[in-house]
């Protein structure tokens, strides 16, 4: 049988209060993105999220962003590579010190984007996840969408892991549909189960224009603060365990 891992993005609490139905989304996931403080989530929200993690053998990843709540980290920012070096590795300081043992390591918002594209950010994040590694003592991997940041990686020694998102529209391109467009963001939850067995199975996603692109994904991702999120993840997890594959984390 073959396997997969489902992440979702979670622990995003704004002033305190979720955007998510963080409880359910772990009962379904095998890995998890944390939000460290940049576009959302506190020293509280990271230490319920461990401990959710732990309860559930959900695996943990840091979701590192610009430091910009205002925008829920999904605006573009100009930042100097070198300061974002140090604004990511203060993020992942912050949730390794929450009590996470962070096992990867995925931006978040328009910092994602940005590192597929940006060689000076992809290096800056690159070297921060290196900085944790070398704390840690054991590599720490990169998971997004390939680009600058897959080259990055590897220069700095750190594996680089592609996913796959199940609730967003892929251009021809192979990029996302800016949100705000139409089709930028699914909601249909036999679709998004549909997805999860083509892309586990066939490596396969079918773009907003029909046509069909190849992602060799390890991981499948569902957005946590979706208000379809706790649908989508269960009909994913009900398909993927009905099609005999093992949904795991690859860390």
């Amino acid at each position: 049988m073959g396997a997969i891992d489902l992440n979702a993005d979670l622990g995003e609490t704004v002033d305190g209060m979720p955007t998510a139905d963080d409880a359910a989304m772990f009962a379904v996931i095998s890995s998890a993105s944390i939000a460290c403080g940049g576009h959302a989530g506190d020293e509280r929200s990271m230490r319920e999220a461990v401990a959710r993690a732990a309860a559930h053998d959900v695996a943990v990843g840091a979701h590192p962003s610009y430091p910009d709540p205002a925008n829920f980290g999904r605006a573009p920012m100009a930042i100097a590579a070198a300061d974002l070096r140090v604004e990511v590795a203060g993020q992942l300081r912050t949730l390794a010190a929450a009590g996470a043992d962070i096992r990867y390591v995925k931006p978040h918002g328009a910092l994602y984007h940005a590192v597929s594209v940006d060689a000076e950010q992809a290096r800056a994040m690159a070297e921060a996840v290196a900085e944790l590694a070398g704390l840690l003592g054991r590599a720490v991997p990169i998971l997004g969408m390939p680009g600058e940041i897959t080259r990055a990686a590897g220069a700095a020694g750190l594996p680089f892991v592609v996913e796959a998102f199940l609730d967003r529209g892929y251009l021809p391109s192979g990029g996302l549909v800016p949100r705000g467009r139409p089709g930028a963001v699914l909601d249909d939850a036999a679709a998004a189960a549909e997805r999860a067995i083509r892309l586990a199975r066939s490596g396969e996603v079918v773009a907003v224009d029909g046509s069909v692109l190849e992602v060799a994904a390890a991981s499948l991702c569902l957005h946590g603060d979706s208000p379809a999120a706790v649908a989508m993840g269960r009909a994913v997890r009900e398909a993927l365990d009905a099609a005999g594959l093992i949904v795991r984390s690859p860390w």
